[in-house]
């Protein structure tokens, strides 16, 4: 739990349990908590030829132990479904306990259950890999934590395929343990299973190594392994370099040698010059390459023994590598132009190169771009996605499917490598956020939500002709699932709005940017009532209009909320997210600012109930936007907030973000592990800090003890500044949460103060 500061003379707002607003808020939150999420889903061919089975894993967070209970419904699909009756769900779910990951195999006849043991190796915990059919328990495998940790489920290094044959399974997890000394009495021992048992001997600390910083505290190097399941073995890949860590593999097709494909990282980052790993969390701009290795040393070529094959040395960012089914083509993402110039995260281009099997490691291959990043004004913005299904593939071998950004919505993008031309294959006049859950003989699942619309899934099914790319689309809806009246009643008042602004520029031409005006009530019921202004962090992600739990919670409350993506947000276009980088604390204030006048001037705000909520990022405006419009807000609530850049840079795990969004294009030339005193000016001046002599409203701090991203002294600091001037403020510390205060219970204390904090200053 929070580790909550109730001093009163600095926080007028406490929890108090006896208070009845207190109650109704908490039992609000707790049931919208109940609301299930999908987490993945898989369309598999049936044996009975005119239907799929459809496997989908959801889960629900469980408050009591800190968790999230995780279970799989299973639906029969026909496919040509005309009415509900189409559709029939299993009568019920079964939970998953223990299970890390559950990946099918490429028939469907194989399932796949990883369940990590304990990472720390301790216990001789080891990690199990379960073979099932659809009758019965195949085969287990025990992996010992001597041959690796546990695997990776990270959803970035995360990459288990299984092989063509579906006799091996290549997989990414931790390298194995590697002893501390021991220090005894007579001797120093450093095997990994010395005892700790021994009086009087006491472990050391051993050399330090090097983590991929912000979620990866702890974790080991991630590596390459392949389960034999023919023989119940599991071997490392050998030959891959030391300083190389790897991910998202795949089998590659190969008559005579199999071979993996995978993504790696170096240790040190090429473009900002400095040996250091800087954090991956959500960092596109980290180089990255497409390598080839075969997978058993035994049977490697002599010219390969020296390590892997690089693919894609003609560009320096390469990533979620797919083959085509006809084997002819390999596919991948690359966020170059975030390479090129330092933003954390931009818009994507889509590469392809063609695929000989081995023929293709003794050539250098050409790569040639399908889809630039940067797009003409006025249509499709571009690509904006971090992963991908297993098989985007339709059955053209030419078309593939994609869920991405395109303004304030996410869509399904059908993209041809042959044209290099991308549409939208969701519905036109449907503003709710879509995603692509699989894919299976040209029929779609997906998971469709907006605000007050919860995710669910929908089939697509492919009219008569795949040159029209277009598809019918069916609910697919759980009969069983219910939610509280209450629930129920706040979610069919839930609308929105989305509106467009447009900035001139200096050039004298026109960016654009939109705001999401979200309120409870029809479009004739709205009166001017206090307003939120949400603003997201990054600075270069977006808000869409899926659903949240938390954003309902506060219209729950009877707040509005205005969520802005300002100039610099991801779906908008390159040119104008590249605007952003050397303008923070000034563009994107004022972007906000602009988006709040508008929703002002269109009667949807009372000037005087209006606060500002952020984290990261948008902690950093929100403090930004108190200090330099003190009359606009009368309250603000703030999640591990970046206040001060000449004390982040120091401490951070990306340092490097504090160069690219205060000098712009020369953030390479101006980078150093050791900045001088003018640098440090400047990251100050850029800072919230610099404005806090003119803050004057009450603010509530939110802060996760083990954040490395903006460590948890950059928010004291702040805090420690605002009340030595008098200012009120409640600060409430989450021992164990890091940077997304997300562990379930602490995300609930998070939301329930900020609504009840927001509540109380707006005078609901």
């Amino acid at each position: 739990m929070g580790v909550s500061d109730m001093n009163s003379s600095n926080a007028d707002v406490v929890l108090d349990a006896e208070e009845p607003n207190l109650s109704v808020n908490y039992e609000l939150l707790q049931s919208i908590y109940r609301i299930p999420s999908i987490e993945k889903a898989w369309l598999l061919p049936s044996k009975r030829g005119h239907s799929f089975e459809a496997m989908v894993l959801l889960n629900e967070v469980n408050l009591s132990a800190n968790s999230k209970r995780r279970y799989l419904s299973f639906i029969n699909i026909k496919k040509e479904p005309v009415k509900d009756s189409s559709f029939s769900w299993s009568a019920f779910p079964v939970e998953l306990s223990g299970v890390s990951l559950i990946v099918p195999s490429t028939s469907g006849e194989k399932l796949l259950v990883i369940k990590n043991g304990d990472s720390s190796g301790k216990n001789g915990s080891a990690t199990k890999l379960e073979i099932w059919n659809s009758a019965q328990l195949m085969k287990e495998i025990l992996v010992p934590a001597s041959i690796h940790g546990s695997i990776y489920t990270d959803g970035w290094f995360e990459g288990v395929s299984w092989s063509h044959d579906e006799s091996y399974v290549a997989y990414v997890a931790e390298e194995s343990t590697t002893g501390k000394p021991m220090f005894g009495k007579t001797n120093i021992s450093c095997s990994p299973q010395a005892s700790d048992n021994d009086p009087y001997s006491w472990k050391g600390q051993g050399d330090w190594h090097e983590d991929w910083g912000e979620s990866y505290v702890g974790k080991r190097k991630p590596c390459l392994y392949v389960a034999d399941l023919k023989n119940d073995s599991v071997q490392k890949v050998a030959g891959i370099p030391n300083d190389l860590s790897v991910g998202q593999v795949i089998w590659a097709p190969c008559d005579s040698q199999p071979l993996l494909i995978f993504v790696g990282w170096l240790s040190a980052s090429e473009n900002f010059k400095t040996e250091r790993k800087l954090g991956i969390k959500y960092c596109f701009n980290r180089p990255c390459a497409i390598y080839a290795i075969q997978a058993f040393q035994e049977e490697r070529m002599f010219d390969l023994l020296n390590g892997p094959w690089k693919l894609t040395s003609s560009i320096s960012s390469a990533f979620l590598p797919r083959i085509s089914p006809d084997g002819k083509f390999l596919l991948f993402l690359s966020s170059q132009e975030a390479v090129n110039t330092g933003v954390h995260n931009g818009t994507n281009s889509l590469q392809i190169m063609e695929w000989h099997g081995l023929e293709t490691l003794k050539s250098i291959s050409e790569v040639k771009e399908v889809v630039s990043a940067v797009q003409p004004k006025g249509g499709f913005p571009g690509i904006y996605m971090q992963s991908m299904i297993a098989s985007p593939w339709l059955s053209d071998n030419q078309t593939i499917l994609l869920s991405s950004a395109w303004h304030s919505s996410q869509v399904i993008l059908a993209v041809n490598i042959e044209r290099g031309t991308a549409i939208k294959v969701t519905p036109d006049d449907d503003a709710a956020s879509w995603s692509i859950l699989s894919l299976q003989d040209d029929y779609i699942l997906a998971a469709v939500s907006s605000f007050g619309k919860p995710h669910s899934l929908k089939l697509g099914v492919p009219r008569s002709s795949l040159t029209q790319m277009s598809w019918d689309w069916f609910d697919v809806g759980n009969p069983y699932l219910q939610f509280p009246d209450k629930v129920d009643s706040l979610l069919s008042s839930m609308s929105y709005e989305i509106m467009k602004i447009t900035v001139p520029t200096e050039e004298g031409l026109e960016q654009h940017y939109e705001s999401i005006f979200v309120t409870k009530g029809k479009e004739s019921m709205r009166e001017k009532g206090p307003l939120v202004v949400v603003v997201h962090g990054g600075p270069h992600s977006v808000y869409t209009t899926s659903f949240s739990k938390a954003y309902a919670f506060l219209v729950g409350l009877g707040l509005n909320l205005l969520l802005v993506n300002y100039r610099g947000s991801l779906g908008f276009g390159e040119e104008t997210l590249q605007s952003l980088p050397g303008k923070v604390g000034n563009q994107d204030v004022a972007d906000v600012l602009r988006a709040l006048d508008l929703a002002i001037e269109k009667g949807l705000a009372n000037t005087d109930k209006v606060a500002v909520l952020g984290g990261s990022h948008g902690g950093f405006l929100s403090a930004h936007l108190i200090g330099q419009a003190p009359d606009r807000f009368v309250t603000a609530a703030i999640i591990n907030p970046v206040c001060n850049m000449s004390s982040m840079v120091g401490t951070s795990d990306i340092p490097d973000w504090c160069y690219v969004e205060t000098y712009g294009p020369s953030c390479f030339n101006m980078y150093t592990d050791a900045p001088p005193p003018q640098v440090l000016e400047r990251f100050f001046q850029a800072s919230p800090i610099s404005h806090i002599s003119k803050v004057k409203v009450p603010t509530l701090f939110l802060l996760g003890a083990q954040d490395r991203r903006v460590p948890i002294s950059n928010g004291l600091q702040y805090v420690h500044a605002l009340r030595a001037r008098g200012l009120k403020v409640k600060l409430i510390i989450f021992p164990e949460d890091a940077h997304p205060i997300d562990r379930p219970q602490s995300e609930f204390e998070c939301w329930l103060n900020v609504g009840t904090w927001l509540k109380h200053y707006l005078q609901i």
